[in-house]
């Protein structure tokens, strides 16, 4: 960010985000969030708090990945498929993989899974690809387009509820130009050959579960999304710049809550009587974080999930005051 400050000699700024900010700073997250996500959204209340003391407006750059392609280990896990209920199913997976079907019978209390109708996070799904009768399942493609659309139609309204939230609770207005409505119409109409590069060679699945580097599992592979923005932008932007690796905007929660955090977590959703007792299992809850303390499976998004749910209880349920 310093290195691109230099092209338009703007002053940028840092902060430091330590292992144990995450005590002060999840109860405030999801007290502004009210509702629940899956994102772990600490570093954006941080930098709108920052943003905000220099600035009352500011643009945000979400749209950029969801519009051109951004995440092209996502849209190769249904790059080879051929068929239309293949695409369903394995991309249904994808998105259902921190909670798969099968094990939420384990996750939650039996009064409350008995009232859960498993049906209809597929029903919502479905739905989504059923609403727009243009969408096509001929060629591997098509399947990558589809992939485009269902994050513009998902994941992208999580992003900027998260963002607008966070921000405004830090009295900082978001904009956010990629989203523009004439950019957005423009962008739907360009072939996925000019967003992403490799769209014929053999294709490595990436299992996200795995403890490795982040950097290592995802980007190093698969660095080459959002080609025509690229090359848009290589006549005002060095090259160091284009052609630099993608770097996720998250923490380094995997790491840290095998080690700084580990305290937090367990003293957080392990001991007697969790806010959240009522509804999620506390047996499953101690499992997946003995397996995730235990380097056996990379469960940083689902720990990440029960401390928001246990702080979310016990705010918003228990009215427990937050300083």
């Amino acid at each position: 960010m310093i290195l691109f400050g230099t092209v338009p000699k703007t002053e940028h700024f840092e902060q430091v985000i330590n292992a144990g900010d995450i005590r002060w700073s999840l109860p405030k997250v999801v007290y502004h969030l009210e509702d629940l996500r899956v994102d772990m959204s600490y570093p954006n209340y941080y930098i709108s708090r920052l943003a905000s003391k220099f600035v009352k407006v500011c643009l945000q750059g979400i749209g950029g990945d969801e519009l051109f392609g951004g995440y092209p280990w996502r849209y190769y896990r249904v790059f080879d498929l051929i068929s239309q209920q293949d695409f369903f199913k394995q991309y249904y997976g994808f998105w259902q993989r921190l909670v798969p079907d099968k094990d939420k019978k384990d996750i939650f209390v039996s009064g409350v899974f008995n009232q859960i109708d498993l049906n209809e996070p597929r029903e919502i799904f479905d739905r989504i690809f059923k609403f727009n009768p243009l969408l096509k399942y001929d060629r591997p493609e098509d399947h990558i387009q589809n992939s485009l659309y269902f994050e513009v139609k998902t994941f992208l309204n999580g992003l900027l509820i998260m963002g607008d939230k966070l921000s405004m609770a830090n009295g900082l207005e978001e904009r956010f130009p990629f989203l523009d409505n004439d950019l957005v119409n423009f962008t739907q109409k360009i072939p996925v050959k000019h967003k992403l590069g490799n769209l014929t060679n053999k294709i490595e699945r990436i299992n996200e579960n795995e403890t490795k580097n982040k950097k290592t599992l995802s980007y190093e592979k698969y660095d080459d999304g959002k080609n025509v923005l690229r090359q848009a932008m290589k006549e005002l932007i060095p090259k160091t710049i284009i052609n630099r690796q993608k770097q996720g905007f998250s923490a380094p929660d995997e790491s840290w809550y095998l080690g700084e955090n580990a305290k937090y977590v367990k003293e957080l959703l392990l001991r007697n009587n969790t806010a959240s007792s009522n509804y999620i299992n506390p047996d499953y809850i101690k499992k997946i974080i003995d397996e995730h303390i235990n380097n056996h499976i990379n469960h940083r998004l689902l720990i990440w999930s029960f401390l928001s749910f246990e702080w979310w209880c016990k705010i918003f349920l228990n009215s427990r005051k937050i300083e």
